[in-house]
């Protein structure tokens, strides 16, 4: 039988990482819950173990009921009844099996009825459902939302709330606007309180993912008078109170499982989360990185099951009497996305620990002081988290349409086909590189980590890591594209040119994925050739074209250049 865990060993790999023992061992507070909780494990080996139940749980679900329900989701979708989103029939399959198979509240704590899982851990669950079916992994992995609410809220709200998620109910973040797409700024829902000091809400929300869901976090402006974000405050609105309708679904090039919804706020009654004025400079922020966590590991899911498709039709297809999978432009292709998808899979759980860490260590100063050693190690990987995570949404949200596209053409004229998946996937993949921040958002996030040496100086670490014999020559290779790499930050800063720097960065950005990756790959062949060895050569290969080619396009470039590209 399928299993979307076990078919592919290189996600528990990701499991056996050193830092996974300080992840663990801060998670579980050393496992003080032992004797409290029958499902808290005992010690480290304990925990991976627990872990490892789960992902097998989970990858039966994804490959035996979601995978199967897939396509009867993309043709159906949610539809509109009296003002309220109904899902597609398959879906609400989709949802009593995960809650069936406990795959919910999997971050929360066990006092409120969660798992207390890691980061990496929720994140290896959300690759496999994507896998399966990344329409439903928004629906799904929107529980994560809970987590903002258990950083910010009252424990009177924590109580209230979180219990209902870990027991299946479904969650959605409204902070988009007609007005108001990556510019939050702009939000206008606005939030008023009753004589009483009841919130309510009044407006329009758009383009809301889930939109109708069980429990919403909803970014409005409470503040009268005010133009800019230092007005918005975060609110709770609970669906059983009543007060939004669903004006209309979007109907949508891919994820069509997945609900977008114009919501109409009608002095719905709200609870305000945490402090006022903290709603987009703050409270968002946290709610977005972990949100573009969630698009890294949907699009690792994406990447993975292109892949696959992509690999089983070359093995079946045969022209000119021969397998294509034997030809060297269609092996080529496989190769790639396969480098792609491996090195982009390290990325996205090496940001994963750098989240937990830092985000462990938040949560246990908030009952204990922390040491001025812990404190170090907290500002270290907030530091690592806050670049990480930009690399790692827009790298492989871009993997991801670029394995779907890949998959297509391998079919041929099959992949234009409606009954093929690959033309599922690579509808879906589209929206990946636009939501929850464009690969554009996500290079404005990471360039001030460009130009202030941060990266730099992480690959310059990178580099001091010993490989096998076998790769050295790659590691020296990876070695020459860093010193080109420095150069070009270096020739980008001396232009001393505002428009210079933002058209080039993109170029940058590309750059230092390229390189990041690359290290990440080398070090896991090392750890692991049977499963790395070929990714780590195609991949260094794939990052000197690409690093060579943006290197002598940065040296050649000068300001004058950039009338040329203005419409």
């Amino acid at each position: 039988m399928a299993n979307y865990y076990t078919d592919h060993p290189e996600i528990e790999f990701h499991l056996n990482h050193p830092l996974m023992k300080r992840v663990v061992d801060l998670k579980e507070r050393n496992y003080v819950e032992k004797d409290q909780f029958e499902d808290a494990p005992v010690n480290y080996e304990d925990a991976i173990e627990n872990y490892k139940r789960l992902l097998d749980i989970t990858g039966d679900v994804a490959a035996n009921i979601i995978e199967p329900n897939s396509e009867d989701v993309d043709l159906e979708g949610p539809h509109l009844e009296n003002g309220r989103m109904i899902y597609a029939s398959k879906t609400f399959e989709n949802l009593d099996a995960t809650r069936k198979a406990g795959l919910w509240g999997l971050s929360m704590p066990r006092r409120y009825g969660g798992l207390n899982l890691p980061n990496a851990i929720f994140s290896m669950a959300s690759e496999i459902i994507a896998a399966a079916d990344a329409g439903f992994q928004n629906i799904w992995s929107l529980q994560s939302c809970i987590d903002t609410l258990y950083e910010f809220g009252s424990e009177e709200q924590r109580q209230k709330y979180i219990p209902r998620i870990c027991a299946g109910e479904t969650m959605s973040m409204d902070l988009t606007e007609p007005d108001a797409g990556s510019d939050l700024q702009r939000v206008m829902l606005k939030a008023t309180q009753d004589e009483d000091g009841t919130w309510r809400l009044n407006g329009v929300k758009r383009f809301i993912t889930n939109g109708d869901s069980d429990i919403h976090l909803v970014l409005a402006r409470s503040e009268e008078g005010t133009k800019d974000g230092r007005g918005l405050s975060m609110f709770i609105y609970d669906k059983r109170d009543g007060g939004v309708t669903v004006r209309h679904i979007e109907h949508k090039l891919g994820i069509h499982g997945s609900p977008t919804c114009e919501l109409v706020y009608k002095n719905a009654k709200a609870e305000l989360c945490g402090n006022t004025r903290l709603g987009l400079i703050k409270y968002v922020m946290a709610l977005m990185n972990g949100a573009r966590l969630g698009i890294a590991a949907q699009s690792v899911g994406v990447e993975q099951e292109a892949y696959n498709e992509g690999l089983a039709y070359a093995k079946e297809r045969a022209q000119f009497g021969e397998k294509i999978i034997n030809f060297p432009a269609v092996y080529d292709m496989l190769s790639r996305m396969k480098a792609k998808l491996d090195a982009g899979r390290s990325l996205l759980y090496c940001c994963a620990r750098y989240v937990d860490i830092y985000k462990a260590l938040e949560d246990i100063a908030r009952d204990t002081k922390l040491t001025p050693e812990e404190r170090q190690e907290m500002k270290k990987y907030t530091r690592l988290a806050d670049a990480f995570t930009p690399l790692a949404k827009g790298m492989n949200s871009e993997y991801a349409n670029q394995n779907a596209y890949d998959a297509i053409s391998i079919h041929g004229g099959s992949g234009f086909i409606m009954e093929y998946k690959c033309q599922r996937l690579f509808r879906d993949a589209r929206i990946f590189s636009i939501y929850e921040g464009t690969t554009q958002l996500q290079v404005v996030a990471a360039i001030r980590y460009i130009t202030n040496g941060t990266y730099l100086s992480i690959i310059k670490e990178m580099l001091e890591s010993e490989v096998s014999d076998d790769l050295k020559a790659l590691k020296e290779r990876v070695a020459k594209l860093v010193e080109l790499y420095e150069a070009a930050i270096n020739k980008v800063k001396e232009a001393n040119d505002q428009a210079v720097h933002d058209f080039l960065a993109r170029r940058l950005y590309n750059m230092t994925g390229d390189i990041v990756m690359s290290l990440l790959i080398l070090d896991d062949a090392t750890k692991a050739p049977e499963l790395f060895a070929k990714s780590a050569n195609v991949y260094v290969r794939m990052a000197e074209e690409e690093v060579l080619g943006h290197s002598a396009y940065i040296q050649n470039f000068k300001a004058e250049d950039l009338e040329s590209f203005k419409a």
